[in-house]
């Protein structure tokens, strides 16, 4: 089983790129969706998270805007987080693959914003690097509900710049260029895992 690593930085594309792979029937681990279901309730990160930072769980699950509070601009604070929440990641990521595994499944995809940034790409046959201009991205960001010049900056501070990912892409995925260019690359590296 082949398994490639998509990874990007925010408003580069990465969802387009992991829908035109889903479309193909290739199985996608998302690590977002994954953090959101332990922050759910019933979530396996419920319980430490409401621990290490009083007053982010309400109703059972995590307030993402309370924790997001809580940690932006304390690097201590987003460490810690990061000790609690990856590890489970990691093991939501394990019991994928192990299913997949056992499907028999030629080709999956983890779909891992920081990638790169935790030491992922060793567990990747492939590293897919999905990659836009800055303006695109600035402005595909920007028009976001919620979002502020000052939250994106914050953000990019935390992710690999762009220009280090590509240096480290086995495969680039120009999602700037149009969808139709992207969804090109994935339809051939799909068809190169599965002949």
């Amino acid at each position: 089983m082949k398994v490639y690593g998509l990874t990007g930085g925010i408003g580069m594309g990465k969802s387009t790129a992991t829908a035109a792979f889903r479309r193909l029937k290739v199985p996608v681990f998302d690590a977002d969706a994954a953090v959101h279901a332990l922050q759910a309730p019933g979530g396996r990160a419920v319980r430490p998270i409401g621990a290490a930072f009083p007053g982010t769980v309400r109703k059972g699950r995590v307030d993402r805007e309370a924790l997001r509070h809580a940690v932006l601009g304390q690097p201590a604070a987003l460490r810690q987080l990061e000790r609690i929440v990856h590890p489970l990641v990691r093991d939501s990521e394990r019991r994928f693959l192990a299913a997949a595994r056992r499907r028999a499944d030629r080709l999956v995809v983890l779909d891992v914003p920081l990638l790169l940034e935790t030491g992922g790409a060793g567990r990747c046959d492939k590293v897919l690097v999905v990659t836009a201009p800055a303006k695109v991205q600035r402005w595909r960001v920007l028009r976001r509900p919620g979002m502020t010049a000052e939250r994106l900056d914050a953000i990019l501070a935390r992710q690999m710049p762009d220009l280090q990912k590509r240096a480290r892409a086995d495969v680039l995925i120009h999602s700037g260029l149009s969808r139709h260019f992207a969804q090109a690359i994935v339809r051939r590296l799909v068809r190169e895992a599965r002949a």
